[in-house]
C-alpha cells in the first residue's frame, strides 16, 4: 500500500481469465502511472461503473481493452472471488473481484475501445502459457494464475474451443 493516510477505497472488479484453444491466458502489461517503471501482467478486467455487476463490468472491460464483444450472460459464473489490496496513482484500494472463464479459438487484440486511463497505462498484451507464467520472474496476478489456468483446462481438447472463432467461446461447466 501507499503512504497515504487516506483510507483505502473498497472497489469491487469483474475480470476475465481468456484462454486461447492453446490454453493460454491473454494477459495485459501495464503500470501506475504514480510509479513510473514498475510494470506487471494482469488479466483484462477493471472497476464497476455504477449499477453494473461484476459480470457487466467484465464483459464491458473485456470488450474495451481487447475489442471481444461478449454479452455478459455468455461469462456465465464466476470461476473465482478474491479480495486484494493495492495502490494506484497515490491511493490505496480493497478490491473484491471475481474472475470469468472465457475460451476463444483465437483472438487479436483490438485495444481501440481502451479509455485514456487504460491508454495510458497499459502497453502491450500476450498470450501466456501456465508454464511460461510459471517460469517468468515478472510481476503476475494474480499471483497463482498458472494454478489457476491449469484448474480450467478441458477434460477434452474437444471442449477447449469453439470450432467458429472467438465470437463462440465457449466458458468450462461446473467450476
Amino acid at each position: 500500500m501507499t503512504e497515504s493516510n487516506q483510507p483505502a477505497i473498497a472497489r469491487r472488479a469483474g475480470r476475465v481469465l481468456l484462454v486461447d484453444r492453446a490454453g493460454r491466458a491473454l494477459l495485459l502489461h501495464g503500470g501506475d502511472p504514480a510509479r513510473p517503471g514498475m510494470r506487471w501482467w494482469f488479466t483484462p478486467g477493471g472497476g464497476l461503473e455504477p449499477g453494473e455487476s461484476t459480470v457487466e463490468a467484465a464483459a464491458r472491460e473485456l470488450f474495451e481493452e481487447t475489442g471481444l464483444r461478449v454479452d455478459a450472460g455468455e461469462l456465465g459464473d464466476p470461476i473465482r472471488h478474491e479480495r486484494t489490496e493495492f495502490s494506484y496513482n497515490h491511493r490505496d484500494y480493497v478490491q473484491t473481484q471475481d474472475f470469468f472463464l472465457f475460451r476463444v479459438t483465437d483472438w487479436q487484440v483490438d485495444t481501440a475501445g481502451m479509455d485514456e486511463e487504460e491508454q495510458l497505462t497499459i502497453i502491450e498484451h500476450r498470450w501466456w502459457s501456465a508454464a511460461e507464467i510459471e517460469a517468468s520472474d515478472e510481476l503476475i496476478y494474480p499471483e497463482d494464475l498458472a494454478a489457476l489456468l491449469r484448474s480450467t483446462e478441458p477434460a477434452s481438447s474437444a471442449e477447449a474451443s469453439s470450432p467458429s472463432g472467438a465470437a463462440d467461446g465457449v466458458r468450462e461447466m461446473g467450476l
